[in-house]
C-alpha cells in the first residue's frame, strides 16, 4: 500500500537533520516531500505551491506549529495537516485537532504509524473532493435544467 501513495507533502521542522531524515524516508516510499525549517517558511510556500499533506512539527522558533497551521488552513482549508511533537500534551493535541488537524503524533515517529495517518488523510481528502465534485455536478444540471 506504500507504494500507492503519490501525495505532494510539505513537511516542517526546525531540527535540520530530522527534516532530512524524514523526508529522506517518505521519498523512498513514493511521495514527493518539500521541506522547510520554518513556520513562516511552511506558510509562504502554501501560499505558491498546492500541497496534499502537511507534516507540521509544534514547536518551531518564530511562528510555532499551532500559528503556522493556523495559517495555513485559512489559505488552503482542505490540506491535510498532522502534527508531530517531542513535548505535545494532549490539550495541544486537541487544540490542533480544533484547528484543523488531522492527527497528533509524538516524536521519535514510527515511520509505518506516519505511513498509515498518511494513508488516512489521503482518503479522507479525496472523499472530500468526490463530495465536491458531485456538488458541482449537481449544481451545473440544476441550472441548465438537465
Amino acid at each position: 500500500m506504500e507504494g500507492e501513495l503519490k501525495a505532494k507533502v510539505l513537511l516542517v521542522d526546525d531540527e535540520a537533520d530530522f527534516l532530512a531524515t524524514l523526508a529522506e524516508r517518505l521519498e523512498t516510499r513514493g511521495l514527493k516531500v518539500n521541506t522547510a525549517g520554518s513556520g513562516e517558511d511552511a506558510v509562504a510556500m502554501v501560499e505558491s505551491e498546492g500541497f496534499d499533506l502537511v507534516i507540521l512539527d509544534l514547536a518551531m522558533p518564530g511562528i510555532d506549529g499551532l500559528e503556522t497551521l493556523k495559517r495555513i488552513k485559512a489559505q488552503q482549508p482542505d490540506v491535510e495537516i498532522i502534527m508531530l511533537t517531542g513535548q505535545g500534551s494532549i490539550r495541544t493535541g486537541i487544540e490542533a485537532m480544533k484547528l484543523g488537524a488531522e492527527d497528533f503524533l509524538q516524536k521519535p515517529v514510527n515511520i509505518s504509524e506516519l505511513m498509515d495517518k498518511i494513508s488516512e488523510a489521503k482518503d479522507k481528502r479525496m472523499l472530500i473532493f468526490q463530495s465536491k465534485s458531485v456538488k458541482e455536478i449537481e449544481k451545473i444540471l440544476h441550472t441548465k435544467g438537465w
